[in-house]
């Protein structure tokens, strides 16, 4: 997931809080103000009964035009001490002008005369209604809040791709940046200096990383051509030894070793350094090359070299498949693939070569009849299973033929078969 979608969903979900909490705040904080003018006039009100009752004054109707009322009756000592001396509270109370019952705010009262007497005063003042004021609020609120944080969050949002930009620059510079490819200077210019900072650190890393790639090919180049001579006259030498009739024949099989080794290490010599000059676009000649011929050519001789195994070959052939590139290379790319299929291959296990207008698939048996890592299939000196005389080069120089001729090179495994799909255009399994 994006940085900025990290973001905007932790600051939704923080302003969320904040603007929910904020909300019921406000909610009670009007509560509180209007409980406490209503309670200021219902003490207003109460205070002139309890004066006209103390003085022996004619009281003020029970029902008034604002729908007042009020409630006195005597009580005794004992319950007046029972009970606070000011109660407020929220009720319903009937309106006879209405004949309705409404929500009210209630003050309960206790005073005595001067003779003792104690008296229980009730007063009743019709409110808001509190429910409807909720809702009211709450839609209001909701609107108000869904709006302010679509606002923050759309200006957070264009705040941070002009904040970031320069990161963005610098990211898909470094996902363009093709090591031992020609690649375009980092222009990123910025006022921020961690961005600055960035672009100097990514610049030089990039920059050794190209000279540590370069060193890295040239002396593959150089130590491969270098070590063809001495391990051709290490062959020849040891061939002769062979010949020697004077041998017995513990030595003559430690000599076969020898030249087994010899053997194996004059192949991966020779894939190293085809490596290096396919890197090196040392094979830049193209031309027309039709697979069909190609693969039946060494289909017939990789067939006669693995007879032994009895490895049946099917063919599937529906279109004539031509490849633009260097002969040399198609020659390379399709018979590491076909000599795959008889190398890792089960005994009396079959390869079946699909040729199609666009592309070419290789379907051989797997020996141990499970997946190859498709992670890392292609990585040089990966072996899923170790054989004899393999350098573990094959198909990573595949992979790199395919990758600089802009060729889909794909691995699947299915029904117990290994596949490998040549992509000369775009498409799938």
């Amino acid at each position: 997931m994006k940085l900025i979608y990290y973001i905007i969903i932790r600051l939704s979900v923080v302003l969320s809080v904040l603007l929910c909490g904020w909300a019921v705040f406000f909610y009670m904080a009007v509560m509180e103000e209007v409980n406490d003018e209503v309670d200021d006039a219902l003490e207003d009100y109460s205070e002139v009964i309890i004066i006209r009752a103390l003085a022996g004054e004619e009281l003020p109707s029970r029902n008034t035009a604002s729908n007042n009322q009020y409630f006195l009756r005597q009580v005794t000592a004992e319950y007046a001490a029972s009970r606070p001396d000011i109660i407020y509270k929220d009720s319903m109370v009937y309106i006879p002008e209405k004949d309705e019952r409404e929500p009210a705010r209630i003050l309960t009262t206790l005073f005595h005369d001067d003779e003792g007497t104690c008296f229980e005063l009730t007063v009743a003042t019709p409110s808001i209604e509190k429910d409807d004021l909720k809702e009211a609020i709450a839609w209001r609120m909701a609107f108000l809040y869904v709006a302010l944080l679509l606002t923050v969050v759309i200006v957070s949002v264009w705040v941070f791709h002009r904040n970031m930009r320069p990161l963005y620059v610098l990211l898909h510079w470094l996902d363009r940046y093709d090591i031992g490819q020609k690649n375009t200077p980092l222009r990123n210019d910025t006022k921020v200096s961690e961005f600055r900072r960035l672009n100097e650190a990514a610049v030089r890393y990039a920059e050794r990383s190209r000279q540590t790639y370069e060193q890295q090919k040239q002396f593959i180049g150089n130590a491969s051509h270098e070590m063809q001579t001495p391990l051709a006259i290490c062959r020849n030498r040891l061939e002769m030894l062979m010949e020697d009739e004077s041998l017995n024949e513990s030595q003559l099989t430690e000599l076969v070793k020898t030249h087994r080794t010899l053997e194996h290490l004059t192949k991966l010599n020779k894939s190293l350094l085809l490596l290096s000059k396919i890197e090196n676009g040392q094979f830049a000649e193209a031309g027309r090359v039709e697979v069909n011929t190609l693969l039946h050519h060494y289909a017939e001789d990789y067939g006669e070299v693995y007879a032994y195994r009895n490895i049946t070959v099917e063919w599937h052939e529906t279109a004539v498949l031509f490849v633009t590139m260097n002969e040399t290379l198609a020659t390379v790319l399709f018979t590491n693939l076909l000599k795959n299929a008889f190398v890792h291959n089960a005994d009396g296990g079959r390869i079946r070569i699909e040729i199609e207008a666009r592309r070419v698939v290789f379907r051989n048996t797997a020996a141990d009849g499970k997946p190859l890592d498709a992670e890392h299939i292609f990585d040089r000196f990966y072996q899923g299973k170790k054989k004899e005389g393999s350098t573990g080069l094959g198909l990573a120089i595949a992979d790199t033929i395919c990758k600089m001729q802009g060729i889909g090179l794909r691995y699947a495994y299915r029904d117990g078969e290994h596949c490998f799909e040549v992509v000369v255009c775009t498409t799938s399994f």
